[in-house]
């Protein structure tokens, strides 16, 4: 068993908790496959005008021009660019899906008993993921174990900054108002785990076979939560 001490956590989603593949194969293609209709249906709302001026200047486009707007988010989505108006429109078109049901979040057995775990030994658990926070709260609020957002305390994606800057996390330390050795990171991908380490934040890698993640040699690396504890 490895323990660590930390009065917060910052969790991963794509490869630490929750498969790589579910994402891809399941809310990347329902996102995409609906994308134009859900646009075309909201165009007007401010909540979809403030999206598509957002991505219209991202892709240095007409911000009248729809289908050249539409064609850079179709763009950015085949090639999994983590632009920030891709990631609130997903997280929109998301909703719907779990809402309707027709989507719930294949947590990790071992996470959802880690995250548990850590909650009640104290800590504050954050997600940091680049997906828009709407989608965080949704995945975590229809999982198959259940509605799991009683056990967070804050939720952080990319508009706090890139996950592979470390200014990006001594944001986030500002906003916790803790020192770096009382923050842990659980993550998958070592760019990431870099860039908090920089930060002096305390790492781990999460590294599943399932996932095909290549093992760090930079950082403390565990094929599943199992026999992973934090403590206050």
């Amino acid at each position: 068993m490895t323990r660590f001490r930390a009065k917060a956590a910052l969790i991963d989603i794509e490869g630490t908790v929750g498969s790589i593949a579910f994402v891809r194969d399941v809310l990347f293609p329902y996102a995409k496959t609906r994308m134009d209709a859900y646009v075309f249906a909201h165009a007007e709302e401010p909540f979809m005008r403030a999206i598509l001026d957002a991505a219209a200047r991202d892709a240095a486009v007409d911000v009248h021009d729809l289908h050249a707007i539409l064609r850079a988010l179709h763009t950015w989505s085949d090639n999994d660019v983590k632009v920030t108006p891709l990631k609130e429109l997903q997280g929109h078109i998301w909703r719907d899906g779990f809402e309707s049901s027709d989507i719930r979040g294949p947590l990790y057995p071992d996470a959802v008993d880690a995250l548990n775990r850590y909650y009640a030994a104290g800590v504050a658990l954050y997600v940091y993921s680049s997906g828009s926070i709407a989608a965080q709260k949704l995945l975590f609020g229809h999982t198959v174990a259940g509605d799991m957002l009683p056990l967070f305390a804050g939720f952080y994606d990319t508009t706090i900054g890139n996950k592979r800057e470390a200014s990006s996390y001594e944001a986030i330390l500002r906003e916790l108002g803790l020192p770096p050795n009382e923050v842990i990171f659980f993550s998958d991908n070592e760019a990431e785990l870099d860039a908090a380490a920089e930060a002096g934040v305390i790492t781990v890698q999460l590294a599943r076979p399932q996932d095909g993640t290549r093992p760090s040699t930079r950082h403390t690396s565990v094929a599943s939560f199992d026999g992973i504890e934090v403590e206050r």
